[in-house]
This record gives C-alpha cells, structure tokens and sequence, in this order.
C-alpha cells in the first residue's frame, strides 16, 4: 500500500490509463487529418466522429452487461489490444497505398466498439482496487490523468506525427496501447463481480435497466447528467458561430477560438484536483450544487457578453465544477451499486449522457436559425438552472442511507451467498 493508501495495483491501473488515453487522443486527432487527403466533404469528415460514436448508443447495454459477466482487467486488455490491432491493420494498409475514407470509418467504429468495453470495465474496476472511502480520490486522480492525456497532450502529439509521416501517426497510438497493456498485466489479482448465477446477455441488460429505474437518487442523477449534456451540446454546437471568424459577434481568429476553449479544459483538470476537499468541506450535496452553478456559467455568460476574457472564466470556472460533479457522481455511484451490477450501471449512464448530446445538437442548431444564436444559451441557461429543484431531493442524507444500504447487502452476501 502507497503512502496515500490507493495502492501500487491503482497505480499501475492510474498508468496503464494515462498511456491508453494518450493514444486515444493522438489517434483521434490524426484520423480527421488523413482523411482530408481523401475526401474534401464536411459530411464524410463528420461521419468519422459519428462513427466513433455509435457504438455508445448501441453497445453500450452489451458492454455493461460484459463487465459484470467476465474479469473486469482481462477485458481492458482484450480490448485494447483490438484497437491496437485494428489500427495497425489501419497503418499497414495506409502504407501500402490501400487506404480509403471507407477504411478509416471502418476502423473508426471497430475502434468505438473496443472503447466501450475499456471504458466501462474501467469504471467499474475501480471499487475493487481501492476502498470506498478513497474512491473520490482515486477517480480524481484518474480523471486528472485521463484529461490531460487526452486533451492536452493528445491532440498536439496528433498533429505533429501526422506531419511527420501517416504510418507515424498511426503507429505511435498502436505501440501506446501495446504499453497500456503491459503495464496492466502488472495490476494483479481477479475482478469478477462475484455472480454464480447463469442468465443470458437480455436477462443482465434488463436486470441493470431494472436497478437503475428503481434507484431513485441514481435515476434522479442521471436524468440530470442528460439534461446537462443536452443544454451542453445544444449551447456549444452553435458557439463557433458567435465566436469564431470576422463576421461573428466575437470576431475571434481561429487561434483565439481555440485557446478560448482551451480554459474549459484547464478548469477540468483542476477541479479534478478539487472535488475530494470540495466533498470534504462542504458536503456532496451543497458540492453538487455549486457545479450546477458553475455549468450556467460555462452555457450562459455569452448569451450577455462578448467579452472573451469574461467567458473564458466562465468556462474555466465552468470545467472546474463539472470535474466536481463527475468525481462525486461517478464516486457515489460505484459505493452505492452493488459490485454484480455496476458495469450495467456504468454502461446505462454513458447511455444516457452521450444519447441525448445529439438531440442537444438538434435543438441547438434550430433555435439558433429561428430565434438567433444568443437566445440558444438563454433557454439552455434556463434549463440547468431547473437542475436546482431535483437537488432539493439529492441531500447528503439520502446518499448516506444508499451507501449503507449496498454495504448492508454485500456483507450479507458475503456470509450467505444465496441471500441474493
């Protein structure tokens, strides 16, 4: 055990995610800019995104269902090792002068589908490398590492290899997962969820729906992460055209735009650092409703400034609250669900926060052409403040009592197996 009592099994899981993460974000940025040399349609370059993304609206309930059936590390690395492998296929291919738009989507989604098992068995591993009451402290710390990997390192790193050579930009992700995966080999131990039961893939996806429809703190919470990532979508969707190019309201040069997105970054890795002293001093409850707070900055400040240095604050303010929430959140979450069911549980909520991102993208972007961009993060303005009256409901008692509870229910299997 570290001086810091997460332990050296977290460490090397805290690792082996910075360098997956690092890989992400380099190949994330390098597939947009290979797929220019085939195609000048907005469209199809769109279309890569979208294909990252399918995969969460329909794997992610088969994912859950997987990282509650099987060894939680064997399939981190399983599935690292895809996306390692599909991209090598990738770069060989690419190299031999074979590559095509065609190519890079269908790596793109087989490089989705691997995302899902990762991230959820990653979330859902967590509970069983460090104790409970360390775990707002070790998802800070992994987030602090996930973000900055991903964010900040990444996408540079990206853009830089692909000016070097394709089968550079494309390598370098492959041999950083293939290092991801060494280093979680040393993270030894089984990460089972402890069921003995038979069922089917239906059966689990039903039982983890059930749980999460039946948990009112947990369903509570997760109708608000949708309605967020809704005002969220919807708000920055239509943000470039208030702020980039001489004929916005802005006039911010692209590189002014993107530095003025960069304070929403840097506020998250801060508050990564923040949540366990936030939790501490001022109780989740009242934490959680400061983030609330600070997500109306990020979403409304430019429906009454142009000011950039006004609303560069309030992103970073912003970024700081939403890593708060995350921690809390994801934090209560893994205490207050059983071990059997928490990848389901994991998987159900990634559902719900990246499915209504493009119905928030919808809206945004036919608000903006009826009403005009401004009146876009007005409405979504309002809509996060009506996130206050749930929190009347989520107090720091109700998710003390739901932690007791699971606590009561796992040691109660514990001694009697058949108890469940």
């Amino acid at each position: 055990m570290t001086t810091d009592g997460l332990g050296t099994r977290y460490w090397r899981l805290w690792t082996s995610a910075g360098l997956s993460n690092l890989a992400d974000g380099a190949m994330k940025v390098a597939l947009p800019l290979v797929a220019i040399r085939y195609t000048d349609s907005p469209a199809l370059i769109a279309g890569l995104t979208f294909a990252f993304t399918l995969p969460w609206l329909f794997f992610a309930l088969t994912a859950g269902a997987l990282a509650d059936r099987r060894d939680r590390r064997r399939l981190m690395l399983v599935a690292n090792g895809a996306r390692a492998l599909f991209l090598a296929c990738l770069t060989v291919a690419t190299v031999a002068g074979a590559g095509s738009i065609w190519l890079l989507y269908a790596a793109a989604l087989c490089i989705g589908v691997a995302e899902t098992i990762y991230d959820t068995s990653s979330q859902s591993i967590l509970p069983q490398l460090v104790p409970r009451d360390r775990l707002s402290r070790a998802n800070g710390r992994l987030y602090a590492a996930e973000l900055t990997a991903n964010e900040f390192v990444g996408p540079p790193l990206g853009g830089f290899l692909v000016a070097v050579g394709v089968g550079v930009a494309f390598g370098t992700p492959v041999l950083l997962w293939v290092a991801a995966i060494g280093v979680l080999l040393l993270v030894r131990g089984r990460f089972v969820s402890g069921r003995t039961e038979p069922t089917t893939i239906r059966a689990d996806i039903a039982e983890g729906l059930r749980f999460l429809a039946g948990n009112t703190l947990l369903r509570t919470l997760a109708i608000m992460v949708g309605i967020f990532n809704f005002a969220a979508s919807a708000a920055f969707t239509v943000f470039v055209l208030y702020a980039a190019g001489p004929s916005s309201t802005m006039k911010l040069s692209d590189p002014a735009y993107g530095l003025l997105l960069t304070c929403s970054a840097i506020g998250s890795v801060l508050g990564t650092f923040l949540a366990e002293p936030a939790e501490r001093l001022l109780g989740r409850s009242r934490a959680l409703v400061l983030t609330i707070a600070g997500s109306l900055l990020t979403v409304a400040t430019p429906g009454f400034t142009a000011n950039p240095f006004v609303i560069g604050a309030g992103m970073l303010l912003g970024g700081i609250t939403i890593s708060v929430w995350n921690v809390i959140t994801v934090s209560l979450r893994q205490r207050v669900t059983p071990t059997r069911l928490l990848g389901r549980l994991n998987s159900a909520y990634r559902l719900l926060a990246w499915g209504t991102m493009p119905l928030g993208a919808a809206a945004g972007g036919l608000l903006g052409q009826a009403f005009g961009v401004q009146s876009v993060f007005w409405i979504m303005g309002g809509l996060i403040v009506l996130q206050l009256i749930p929190m009347l409901w989520v107090t720091d008692r109700r998710m003390d009592a739901a932690e007791a509870a699971v606590e009561a229910e796992e040691a109660t299997a514990a001694v009697d197996p058949q108890s469940r």
